[in-house]
């Protein structure tokens, strides 16, 4: 007897929904693009119970007929693409027609449209079967209401998160596409209160106003590159000084499509390289323009991820563009000047390479002797500017840039640098901070153009001289597999300060060796047992403000902000929601400086992940009592006084986990006067 049957279309579909219908966020996704993809002008989501109870969208587009209202409930039925062709360049958002055959179901639908010309209708179905068709009164555009989802399947209803975290999702799948589609106007209405409304904008930049506020674009930086025949880069990234501890604020587009592309997110933080310090993030609003055949949207159920056909090279016009709106800013030198003439540009490079602190004089260039110290040197003229090199060979490094140019200079434009024997010499010399540094010093140069010799002459002289090998040192023995983390009961109470180290660790010792405590890391284990312990206590230690601070809240924090406020208060904030999204701070906890209140508690909001803000409450309280000794506590580049180390040494011995601070990095480290010893072979 046969084992193999066909499915029913009410499980196949269920099945589907599996795939497509994650949560209610995935189907306000699927509907939000039908109306994109009608020409609506004006998309308003109202929501209920998160979702779960209700969730509608409305919109302005051309509507339906009856006949096409009644099919577009079938699997597989759609107006956007006709056959195989197509799925090589889809310039819509949906393509599939599963969208709609999935949410029906699992849910009770109700669905109204109206063209221009016709009669309105009215259609509607519960768990996939159809229980009316009829005329109804409506406007142009289309009205889907999805009610109780997963109301069938239990299985699939219980493990829904709760109402707050739903609608978290919610609003920030609406946030994206109010970004991506700025001449839309968007309306968000949660359980009758509204999120979010944003009328049509005429560019991004207006968009990002009405949804993050004045502050948020004082941070912005314009983006505006990458290649028309391949990637084009457009939009905005924040400056460095505006960091997220999260990739939340994040928000991608290829060709005004929403994904979430690890590839993509990788590229820019490259574009950050050297800029920011690991397990920080920029803020960012990108969109990548495409040609539609160079990218496949059909590699996932949701189409929230897509692949590029030359991704390399897509990633590689992020982190360009990206580094170019950080140099046109002054943030960092612009890597992509050149000279304009090649030889020169590549003879620099070779006598740059050679001699990275003491460059030669020469007559190519005279800006090649130009250093970069410091931070100003990323802000010097473009006349001043020069890329720094690693070091390399100086003959092999100008004979290479002869071969490449052999056939590209004229005999009378030859210009070139004689290089005797002995000329070039490494010596150890003493810097100013007692350490040492390579210096290149030239014994003789000839830059008289008249005995210069011919350009084959001068690769005769290279070839026939062998460079002086600088003067090496033995290799310093690391203390890297000496220094270990320090266990709790390995600390004795008899730590002795010695100083600090660059003014950010101190240095100690103890019966057993050498220690090293990061200043920063170690009071905030101090604060956040105290403040864990003045909440368990309900003790709290406020300051008042003498004027309230007042912020707007992007949509995305304002569905959770009521949630969290409450536990807010309970460690001394004093927060009062005014009209809209604006929130005043009347109070903040006693060791918190004011001015970092508003960027403390913008980034709990943001980086407090959505799945815990509905576990249990000692975890979210740990997330704020973690994030309040981040910010409150001792910086780095701070000088203490000895009576401040011992202060901070014998608090530290004092609190639950000494060694490890509240995001679990390493408090200590330890170097023990035996690996000391071995060290300098004593033992």
């Amino acid at each position: 007897m046969s084992k193999i049957r066909v499915l029913a279309d009410h499980v196949a579909n269920q099945i589907a929904a599996g795939e497509v219908v994650e949560r209610p966020a995935s189907v306000a996704k699927e509907l939000v693009e039908n109306s994109i993809d009608a020409g609506a002008t004006r998309i308003n989501i109202e929501i209920e119970a998160g979702g779960r109870r209700l969730l509608k969208v409305s919109d302005d587009g051309e509507g339906m007929v009856r006949d096409d209202a009644v099919l577009a409930f079938e699997r597989h039925a759609t107006s956007k693409i006709s056959g195989t062709d197509d799925l090589a360049a889809i310039g819509t958002l949906g393509f599939r027609g599963e969208a709609l055959a999935s949410i029906a179901s699992v849910a009770k639908v109700e669905l109204t449209t109206k063209t221009e010309d016709a009669v309105a209708t009215r259609v509607t179905i519960e768990g996939g079967r159809m229980r009316d068709v009829k005329d109804a009164a409506h406007p142009r555009g289309t009205t889907v209401a999805v009610r109780d989802l997963f109301f069938n399947v239990p299985a699939r209803r219980k493990f829904l998160r709760s109402e707050a975290t739903e609608t978290f999702h919610l609003t920030n799948l609406v946030t994206h596409y109010a970004l991506a589609h700025p001449e839309i106007a968007f309306t968000f209405t949660n359980n009758g209160r509204e999120f979010l409304r944003a009328s049509a904008a005429k560019d991004l930049r207006e968009r990002a106003y009405q949804i993050f506020g004045e502050e948020f674009l004082d941070n912005l930086l314009e983006v505006n590159g990458g290649h028309p025949q391949l990637a084009r880069v457009l939009g905005y990234v924040s400056a460095p000084r505006d960091r997220r501890t999260s990739r939340d604020s994040q928000y991608l587009f290829v060709n005004r499509r929403f994904v979430r592309d690890r590839m993509l997110g990788r590229a820019l933080s490259e574009g950050y390289r050297s800029i920011l310090p690991h397990g920080v993030y920029p803020a960012a609003l990108l969109f990548i323009e495409t040609p539609l055949e160079e990218v496949d949207v059909n590699v996932h159920p949701a189409k929230t991820e897509v692949r590029f056909r030359r991704s390399a090279a897509v990633a590689d016009a992020v982190r360009e563009s990206v580094r170019a709106a950080l140099a046109a800013a002054g943030f960092v030198r612009d890597e992509r000047e050149a000279s304009a003439n090649p030889y020169d540009n590549k003879l620099q490079s070779a006598t740059a390479a050679a001699t990275s602190n003491a460059p030669l004089t020469s007559p190519i260039d005279q800006s090649a002797t130009s250093n970069y110290e410091g931070e100003n040197a990323f802000r010097s003229s473009p006349e001043e500017r020069q890329s720094r090199m690693e070091f390399a060979s100086l003959m092999s490094s100008i004979e290479e840039a002869l071969d490449d140019e052999s056939n590209e200079l004229s005999p009378g434009e030859t210009n070139a640098v004689v290089i005797q024997e002995g000329a070039v010499a490494f010596n150890q010399t003493s810097s100013e901070n007692g350490g040492t540094e390579s210096v290149a010093t030239s014994n003789s140069m000839k830059t008289d153009a008249s005995v210069t010799p011919p350009q084959h002459e001068i690769k005769t002289i290279l070839v026939g001289r062998e460079a002086p090998k600088s003067a090496s040192l033995p290799p310093l023995n690391s203390a890297e597999k000496f220094a270990h983390q320090v266990t709790p009961e390995s600390l004795s109470r008899n730590i002795r300060p010695l100083g600090q180290l660059e003014e950010s660790f101190i240095i100690a010792t103890d019966d057993d060796g050498l220690l090293l405590i990061d200043q920063h890391v170690a009071h905030e284990r101090v604060l956040f047992d105290k403040y864990r312990a003045l909440e368990s206590e309900r003790r709290v230690e406020s300051q008042q403000l003498l004027v309230p601070e007042t912020f707007d809240l992007t949509p995305a924090q304002a569905a959770v902000f009521d949630q969290l406020a409450p536990e807010l208060e309970n460690y001394g904030f004093e927060l009062m929601r005014l009209s809209g999204r604006t929130v005043a701070i009347k109070a903040t906890p006693a060791d918190l400086p004011p001015g970092d209140a508003r960027n403390m508690l913008s980034e709990l909001l943001d980086t407090v992940d959505a799945e815990k803000k509905s576990s249990a409450r000692d975890t979210m309280r740990d997330e704020i009592a973690a994030s309040l000794a981040c910010h409150a506590a001792i910086k780095v580049n701070m000088p203490l006084a000895p009576e401040k180390m011992r202060w901070l040494i014998d608090r530290l011995l004092q609190t639950s986990s000494p060694t490890t601070c509240p995001h679990g990095r390493p408090v200590i480290l330890r170097l023990k006067t035996r690996d000391i010893l071995k060290g300098f072979h004593r033992i």
